[in-house]
């Protein structure tokens, strides 16, 4: 048991059956009233994203979550196939399982899978990703600073936003957190 006066960013949690990690907290102090904690928190499992405020000093059961390394190996048409990076046992997981990380996978990438009670609940992705443009609009001359921007198709199917001035074949840095271009590689 973890007490909401010792959240911190990425603690996990296990909440109404599932497990949740602490994105956004903050402790509030009224001046009437018993202090609270205002938290935001994302289901590992599905991604979701849920506000919750707890009682200061409220108990909560913590996450036993492992974080295993491995590396992504090749997508066999049903499953998405990986390789652990201390035992080399390989393990496969399906698109459900993976969520919306499947648009930054590409082959021989290194991840980190998240076991809870000896199931695989999801994968960690690192924050940024390289990837390379495959199909945009061409980008027009003088329309560099205008500050607009267009869809992008990258390699792995992710589709984003980025300013005019990204062609076919660009290598851009994604954040995998917000799905946003950050700048050419």
């Amino acid at each position: 048991m973890i007490s909401t006066n010792e959240f911190k960013t990425g603690l996990t949690i296990e909440l109404e059956g599932d497990v949740y990690q602490v994105i956004e907290f903050q402790h509030v102090k009224p001046g009437k009233g018993s202090a609270f904690v205002r938290s935001k928190l994302k289901n590992v499992r599905t991604g979701g994203m849920i506000e919750k405020t707890f009682n200061a000093g409220e108990k909560i059961p913590k996450a036993r979550v492992e974080r295993r390394e491995v590396q992504y190996l090749y997508n066999d048409g049903k499953d998405y196939n990986f390789m652990d990076m201390e035992t080399y046992d390989q393990l496969a997981m399906t698109a459900e399982q993976l969520g919306d990380t499947v648009k930054y996978l590409k082959e021989n990438m290194n991840i980190h899978i998240l076991t809870f009670q000896g199931k695989s609940i999801g994968v960690e992705l690192p924050n940024f990703v390289e990837l390379e443009v495959v199909e945009t609009a061409p980008g027009i001359k003088g329309d560099t600073a205008s500050g607009g921007s267009k869809p992008a198709v990258m390699e792995t199917g992710a589709v984003v936003q980025v300013p005019f001035f990204i062609n076919v074949g660009d290598r851009l840095q994604i954040d995998t957190r917000t799905g946003n271009y950050i700048k050419r590689a």
